[in-house]
């Protein structure tokens, strides 16, 4: 698994870089602008693309979007020192796969192999502070199973995850998904964790 790392400070990327090598994933690119991380992902074709949001001259947004519109299976995990909505709504639309903090080392593993797998990771104190605001009149249209199941899928949770949260079998969450997305008229589980985050 080859991943791109894009941070305009030094220190930060020589951090990631040496969390993830030190898991046995290859670093194929470091670069420090939103302009490397549109060149180095054309140059590598990454598994995994992390960056920075706030930087110089591009943004990791404006990188992203511009990665994403070229193609639209790239992975992108935005790495941050900042909890702002705006951001967070923007990386969702754009179709961004995570949102993770600078200070949740811990988490930086974890988040790069559920975004691997295919799940959306967002780091869990930006989970709690836009949970509490997340709710919106067209959730009455779901029912406080479905509720229970689209906040999970928006936390990045995978069927089987679900299932054991909630026990329920796997066909059972599946069901419920394919409900919700036919109620709501969604694509995809992608979708549902947007919409979830936008309402």
């Amino acid at each position: 698994m080859k991943i791109v790392i894009v941070d305009d400070d030094p220190l930060v990327v020589s951090a990631l870089t040496t969390i993830v090598e030190n898991s046995d994933y290859e670093v194929a690119a470091e670069g420090t602008s939103g302009f490397d991380a549109v060149k180095l992902y054309s140059e590598h074709n990454p598994d995994l693309l992390m960056t920075d949001i706030r930087m110089r001259e591009k943004s990791g947004l404006e990188a992203s979007r511009e990665i994403l519109a070229a193609d639209s299976e790239a992975k992108i995990l935005l790495i941050t020192t900042f909890k702002d909505d705006e951001y967070i709504h923007e990386a969702l639309n754009i179709g961004c796969k995570g949102y993770l903090l600078k200070d949740n080392l811990a988490g930086i593993i974890p988040a790069i192999e559920a975004v691997l797998s295919g799940n959306m990771v967002f780091d869990s104190n930006i989970v709690k502070s836009m949970s509490a605001q997340s709710v919106h009149k067209d959730f009455t249209d779901l029912s406080t199973r479905e509720q229970d199941i689209i906040e999970l899928v928006a936390e990045g949770f995978n069927n089987k995850e679900i299932a054991e949260a909630l026990y329920l079998s796997e066909g059972t969450v599946r069901n419920y998904i394919s409900q919700m997305l036919t109620k709501l008229d969604l694509r995809d589980r992608t979708q549902l964790a947007v919409y979830y985050y936008k309402n």
